[in-house]
């Protein structure tokens, strides 16, 4: 369980292990990120809470130099795979241009114990994620005195926001797609077939031989839990998931150097993926928004080159054929799956020339 179907399920963190060592041996290193990141600007907002949202508490995060600038509301992948203990990598520079409101999602990181999770377990459905990614907007609009908020959405995330966008878009001024999903079976074949050929040209023997035990994949044959363990383990070992690596240890080790999160939350973050990994599997199969002929508000997709876990090419037929008030594609050359860890400098100045012009 704990080896590798990294997108879907919240970038299973082995590593988080290590928060079980005692004495904790990165409380220092945790105290000083937290001094660096306080915003200690009269005009500026630092809170984190945990509120009700569809029936349970969850965590929300939230930052900016000044509560005047448009609010971002970032929806994280996974499921489970929050951002707010790795945003403290990249998220600084926004800051100063925008209020960000990070929401640890049900059974998800903090959230995880805030319910009991026999109680959560039958709650884990894709509809209840947008429903309460709805009601997270509504809440931070009232919170903060928002008209809209921009809805940005990573991965995982990205169902639960292209979801909620069609479904109230009265709430956003636009849409911002990173490691979009849009059709998960194409996303899948692709994703796989570009391993399979690089593994056969490099002559990687073991790769080889895993891949051809599920070839052809996806097929007509059912996306099992093991189909997708070995099916995604390639192509992230060849920079599908970061640009020109074979493992992304800066994302998964990350929440141990976390300010916001305790040794035994970053440990939830694993938990939180087996709770919510095999539960909502059949639905996300299911995904497709290649039908989707009319989006109601500006769409702004943030594309990583050499993104071969959730592959560009099925979003960017859609862009071209999609019927939207504003829409724009953005490359990120040096990027994969990881856009803003991968290039930040580059994530801050698409958002400031494409997306905050579109919140008026």
């Amino acid at each position: 369980m704990k080896k590798a179907w990294l997108f879907i399920g919240a970038l299973l963190a082995s590593a988080c292990a290590l928060a079980q060592e005692a004495p904790d041996p990165y409380a220092k290193s945790r105290a000083i990120i937290e001094d660096l990141g306080r915003i200690s600007a009269p005009t500026g907002v630092q809170e984190s809470y945990k509120t009700r949202i569809g029936g349970v508490d969850q965590w929300l995060n939230v930052r900016g130099q000044d509560r005047g600038n448009p609010m971002i509301l970032f929806v994280h992948g996974g499921p489970a795979s929050p951002v707010t203990p790795t945003m403290w990598q990249f998220q600084r520079p926004i800051e100063e241009y925008f209020t960000v409101a990070n929401w640890d999602q049900r059974g998800a990181g903090k959230s995880y114990g805030e319910t009991d999770p026999d109680k959560l377990a039958p709650t884990i459905r894709i509809e209840r994620y947008v429903d309460d990614a709805i009601e997270v907007a509504e809440h931070l609009k009232a919170r903060y005195g928002k008209r809209k908020l921009i809805l940005m959405g990573h991965s995982w995330g990205t169902i639960v926001g292209m979801r909620a966008a069609l479904k109230r878009p009265d709430l956003f001024y636009a849409y911002v797609g990173i490691g979009q999903v849009l059709s998960v079976r194409e996303n899948e074949r692709i994703s796989f077939e570009y391993a399979y050929e690089r593994a056969k040209r490099e002559n990687n023997v073991e790769a080889v031989k895993e891949m051809a035990s599920i070839a052809p994949y996806p097929g007509d044959q059912p996306i099992t839990r093991e189909r997708i363990i070995i099916a995604r383990k390639w192509p992230q070992h060849y920079g599908g998931l970061s640009a020109f690596r074979s493992d992304s240890s800066y994302f998964f080790r990350g929440p141990l150097l976390s300010p916001e999160y305790t040794p035994a939350q970053v440990q939830d973050i694993d938990k939180g993926s087996v709770l919510t990994l095999g539960r909502v599997l059949p639905e996300f199969l299911e995904v497709d928004f290649s039908k989707v002929k009319r989006f109601p508000i500006p769409v702004v997709m943030f594309l990583g080159r050499h993104d071969y876990t959730t592959p560009a090419a099925p979003t960017v037929d859609w862009m071209d054929k999609v019927d939207a008030p504003y829409k724009r594609m953005v490359w990120f050359e040096r990027s994969a799956h990881m856009v803003p860890w991968e290039e930040p400098g580059k994530l801050l100045v698409s958002l400031l020339e494409v997306v905050k012009p579109l919140a008026k």
